[in-house]
């Protein structure tokens, strides 16, 4: 599946906000797929894509408190590539839940968050 193809929650089911904002989206009655990306990790290539879609720094939706962080060795200076780098082999750092449409994407943080990229 690629990411410009219809609207993705990227989920973890294990996160709260996660779960919330899967509940939000069936609840508001729309067509997505839930990807699992613990389960299904992006490629580095659709991290680049992501990237694009978010329109922020790749530190800006990276979980840099969990100790995969730490593993890496990089700092909150890293360049993105090298974030992004970090993303494919760790995908537990990627922030969740995001929801990709239309070729944008949000960070539900809160899961509210992604109701703006529904009203667009």
């Amino acid at each position: 599946m690629s990411l410009d193809e219809g609207t993705i929650l990227l989920h973890n089911p294990a996160c709260s906000k996660s779960r919330a904002a899967l509940l939000m989206l069936e609840e508001r009655g729309g067509d997505f797929t839930v990807r699992e990306y613990l389960l299904d990790p992006l490629s580095r290539e659709e991290l680049d894509v992501l990237q694009g879609f978010l329109g922020l720094s790749p530190l800006d939706w990276t979980r840099t408190g969990e100790a995969e962080w730490g593993e890496t060795g990089l700092g909150l200076g890293a360049a993105a590539e090298d974030v992004l780098d970090a993303i494919a082999r760790a995908p537990r750092l990627l922030q969740r839940p995001i929801l990709i449409r239309g070729g944008s994407a949000r960070v539900g943080r809160p899961p509210e968050r992604l109701l703006e990229l529904l009203e667009e």
